[in-house]
This record gives C-alpha cells, sequence and structure tokens, in this order.
C-alpha cells in the first residue's frame, strides 16, 4: 500500500484498530526460553545435585524462593518499561527490597548463632570464588532471550529497562544454578548469590542501551 493510499484509508476510517499486546504476554515466553537454555548448559557444564536430598532439605528452597523473587521484581519492572510512559512504580522495588531484607535477617540470626570457628565456612563456603560468575554465565542466555523479546516492545528507558532484564535473568540464573549448588548457609546466599544478581543487573544496565536501542 502506497502511502497516500494509506493515509486515504486512515482518513475514510477504513482501517481496524491494532489490538494491543500486552507485554507479559511476550516477555513470559522468552524468560522461559532462557531459563531452557540455562538449564541445558547447567546439564553439560556442572550437571545437578540428586534431587531426592534436594527437595527434601529448606536451604533448597531457600535460595530457591530468594532466587525467583528477585527474579519477579526485575520481570515486573520490565513489564511496566516495556510500554513507553508507564512509571516504573514501587511494587518490584518493595519485592526485591523485602527479599533482600529477609535473607540477610536469616543470614544475620544464623551467622550471630554459630561459633567463632564456624564463621568462614559459613559466610564463605567452598565455591564463594566461582558462584557470582556463574550465576553471571547462567544469566547471559535468559538476558539475552529477555532483550530480544522487550526490544520489539519498544521500551524507551534503555538503562532502566537493561537493569530490569539483567536483575530478572540474574535471579532466574540463580534459580538454575541453584539446581547443582550445594552451598547450604543463608550467610553464602545472602553475599554470593547476591553478588551475582547485583552484577547480572549492572552489566544489563550497561548493554540495555545499545542493544534494546531501536
Amino acid at each position: 500500500m502506497k502511502t497516500s493510499e494509506l493515509i486515504a484509508a486512515l482518513a475514510a476510517g477504513e482501517t481496524a484498530p491494532v489490538r494491543p499486546v500486552r507485554p507479559v504476554i511476550r516477555i513470559a515466553p522468552g524468560a522461559a526460553l532462557g531459563v531452557v537454555g540455562a538449564g541445558l548448559i547447567l546439564a553439560v557444564w556442572l550437571g545437578f545435585q540428586p534431587f531426592g536430598v534436594a527437595l527434601g532439605a529448606s536451604w533448597f528452597w531457600m535460595k530457591a524462593g530468594y532466587s525467583l523473587t528477585v527474579a519477579l521484581a526485575g520481570l515486573l519492572l520490565a513489564v511496566r518499561l516495556a510500554r513507553p510512559g508507564t512509571p516504573a512504580g514501587r511494587a518490584w522495588l518493595v519485592l526485591g527490597a523485602l527479599a533482600l531484607a529477609l535473607v540477610w535477617m536469616m543470614a544475620s540470626r544464623t551467622a550471630m548463632s554459630a561459633p567463632a570457628d564456624r564463621q568462614a565456612a559459613l559466610w564463605l563456603g567452598s565455591t564463594w570464588r566461582m558462584c557470582p560468575w556463574r550465576i553471571l554465565a547462567l544469566a547471559a542466555p535468559i538476558y539475552l532471550a529477555l532483550i530480544l523479546t522487550v526490544r520489539r516492545l519498544a521500551p524507551t528507558r534503555l538503562l532502566l529497562a537493561g537493569a530490569a532484564a539483567g536483575l530478572a535473568a540474574g535471579g532466574l540464573a540463580g534459580a538454575v544454578y541453584g539446581l547443582y549448588c550445594q552451598e547450604h548457609t543463608a550467610p553464602f546466599v545472602a553475599v554470593w548469590y547476591t553478588a551475582g544478581f547485583a552484577a547480572s543487573a549492572i552489566i544489563g544496565a550497561a548493554l540495555g542501551p545499545r542493544l534494546l536501542r531501536w
């Protein structure tokens, strides 16, 4: 259709209105696809811990709950930023802050009740050098899937949208990594999982303006 024909059709009211697409309908499948990719990478790279033991352990659900709550906070922000002109709101911030506060309360309680010779093991575990980097590596395919999805929705605040995608990717990657990770203390999770989430959000913010430009 030529431009003149389109203008004439618009003036005559012959065009049907475009049905708006809810961002969550686009973003959720992208996040799910990224998680599947991260899971496949983990399976080949590190493998999985015995599920029979993990699923019955409170520390497994503590890590999963914290990671998924952070991911939900990032996704809530990404959904809002995918709509041009929509304010970021505070729900995502409240959710993320509550998750962080809860895990640090658990960490503080555990540390205060442990003897001095156990403090290093509580906070560092045996994988503190690798944990944040592994979360970042697993977050990469999730971030890419989210960015490709969010970009189609024409966001305007690119740095913040990139940070939201990075935060969501980091949280989802933490949940995937928990399928392998056998660290079981709240202090470890409060420091090193949080470091992985924060790094993913920061890198996501740095890449957002380039990858989301349309």
